[in-house]
């Protein structure tokens, strides 16, 4: 894949702006930037974005929640064309229905101007053409994510509205996993829509296992609780091996792993399973199949219901003998001992090649012993070597105070660095680390009550981590660009104690659809943060018409005036 076919820019000789699409997973961010001017003219009001799917003959325009106010003041509930409705944002976040089909999404974005009688006129519009489809890396890798995305509008429209409802989709605790049956009359669309392109790789995985007769699998889990995971885990029989967490609530009687256990214990053969939590947890979450198809999934995504349906996460699938070898040494050793010393000292506590052709990558296993730990290594490259941009989504950053922690501030302390950020607050919220260097609290019932019209009330998705992603993007937009990733924490009981996974993966590809990620969990939560921080009776929210009146702005102003919003509007552009 060359650099065009993940980041394209629009060739419009006529237009006033620039487009630029980026390639996530399952979705596209557009970014625009105008360069006619110093700054758009006053009346220019936002852009109408549509796209053309591969092999159909219409354009679909992208709807927007939010419209200009009526004659009367009065809020339109509905969502509208932005044709109508146009995206007052430099940047969008883009999931097509059909972001499976192969071949190219064309999308078109057009400018939309407003006189001072309130009519529409549109410009010359920009177009480019991008693939999503699947693979990341044809035949070598393939990243894909959770919705992670319950405390939603679209979440609301599709399926529910509260937690009562919710209760419908979701067991009240894990422990009930394995025995939970949904009530909701939609609950297969809605697990569909909330595991995404996570969870479908990691069933198309043990279903490649399950129809080849010939492939053993060998797996560790931390959370198991989710039906679909055991059930096909249980059909393979004696060629699955599988280490599972005791550690804490997941070794206890009633626990659903421990049910899992039992249940596997009967399919596979109790010398085929082993409980097992290493200094403090075996914390990986991976899947290696040898056979036909020779291929590892491993990631941040848990196999239980909220790793699925309510977290942000991600998986990888890492396809050939290589990278198979890697995970499999790693989970002979952990099978072999549990001791932290013996796991320290064996070759998978070392960085190793994973044999992708055409992408550098390798992989990690902790805990480390401390020759081979990683933390301070990570550190030094994210505080010295970013040039660029850190986007991140780390699930405890904010808990966990050291190198890494340290090395982010140091990052957004440099004010020609760009950092946007994520993590997981103590008490179910979340940190949002903007590039003005304030970390504001979000929590995921900021739209529960104080609505501003026309939001409708989002359920929270109940108790608990609702952002377990553990990666961080540097310099996605540099050839340079890489990531890391995997199970890992990025703390020292990941490094030294916890049985993990650790990735670091040098390409523009992945750094990119991980980038995206980003930016679109950013731009949901940032939104929120600050409803959340409205005074009084939240005021509707409606699209900002021309300026009118002396003293008055466009609703680009802050975008061409405030420095971080600049950086942004042109690092993504």
């Amino acid at each position: 894949m060359a650099l065009g076919d993940f980041q394209v820019t629009g060739q419009g000789a006529k237009t006033a702006f620039t487009l630029k699409l980026h390639r996530g997973e399952g979705m596209c961010l557009l970014a625009m930037n105008w360069r006619a001017a110093p700054q758009p003219p006053d009346d220019f009001v936002g852009f109408a974005i549509e796209y053309h799917e591969p092999d159909d003959g219409r354009f679909w325009a992208v709807s927007n929640r939010i419209a200009f106010p009526g004659a009367d003041g009065a809020i339109n509930p509905n969502a509208l064309s932005s044709r109508l409705s146009p995206i007052q944002k430099f940047r969008w976040v883009h999931f097509p229905l059909n972001a499976d089909k192969p071949g190219k999404f064309l999308y078109r974005v057009t400018p939309v101007f407003m006189n001072p009688a309130g009519v529409l006129s549109y410009g010359f519009a920009q177009e480019a053409s991008i693939a999503l489809a699947r693979e990341t890396v044809a035949g070598e890798l393939n990243v894909a994510f959770t919705r992670g995305a319950i405390s939603s509008q679209a979440f609301v429209d599709r399926f529910a509205k509260t937690d009562a409802e919710m209760a419908t989709l979701l067991p009240a605790s894990a422990d009930q996993g394995l025995i939970f049956t949904p009530t909701h009359p939609k609950a297969q669309a809605a697990y569909d829509w909330m595991g995404f392109e996570a969870r479908r790789s990691v069933l198309d995985l043990l279903d490649a296992a399950v129809a080849d007769p010939a492939a053993q699998v060998r797996a560790v889990a931390y959370d198991l609780n989710e039906p679909e995971v055991v059930s096909r885990l249980v059909s393979l029989g004696p060629r699955l091996k599988i280490i599972i967490d005791n550690s804490d609530n997941h070794g206890k009687v009633g626990a659903a792993e421990t049910a899992a256990a039992a249940q596997l214990a009967a399919s596979a053969g109790a010398a085929n399973v082993k409980r097992q939590h290493m200094g403090q947890l075996q914390h990986n979450k991976f899947i290696v199949v040898a056979g036909a198809v020779n291929q590892v999934i491993c990631g941040s995504t848990n196999f239980s219901w909220r790793g699925f349906f309510v977290q942000a996460n991600n998986a990888v699938t890492l396809t050939g003998a290589t990278a198979v070898s890697r995970f499999q040494d790693a989970f002979d050793a952990y099978w072999a001992s549990a001791a932290v010393a013996a796991f320290g000292a064996a070759p998978s506590a070392q960085w190793r090649d994973l044999g992708l052709a055409g992408v550098s990558a390798k992989v990690a296993f902790s805990p480390h012993a401390a020759g081979n730990a990683l933390l301070q290594a990570i550190a030094d490259d994210i505080g010295a070597q970013t040039t660029s941009s850190l986007l991140y989504s780390l699930a405890f950053l904010y808990q966990t105070k050291g190198a890494i922690r340290d090395a982010i501030v140091a990052v957004t302390d440099r004010k020609d660095r760009f950092v946007y950020g994520m993590s997981e607050r103590k008490v179910s919220g979340l940190d949002v680390q903007k590039p003005d260097g304030n970390v504001a609290a979000v929590y995921p019932s900021a739209l529960t009550k104080n609505l501003p019209p026309p939001f409708k009330p989002e359920p929270t998705g109940g108790k608990g981590i609702h952002l377990h992603h553990k990666f961080v993007v540097i310099d996605f937009d540099k050839p340079t660009g890489r990531v890391y990733l995997g199970s890992y924490n990025f703390s020292a009981a990941a490094d030294r104690d916890n049985g993990e996974n650790l990735l670091l993966i040098a390409d523009r590809r992945v750094a990119t659809a991980y980038a995206v990620e980003a930016i679109g969990l950013f731009d949901h939560y940032h939104f929120r943060d600050a409803q959340a921080q409205a005074k009084g009776k939240a005021q509707p929210l409606t699209l900002k018409t021309p300026p009118k009146a002396p003293g008055d702005l466009p609703w680009f102003h802050d975008d061409y005036s405030v420095p971080y919003k600049i950086r942004d509007r042109e690092l993504f552009s």
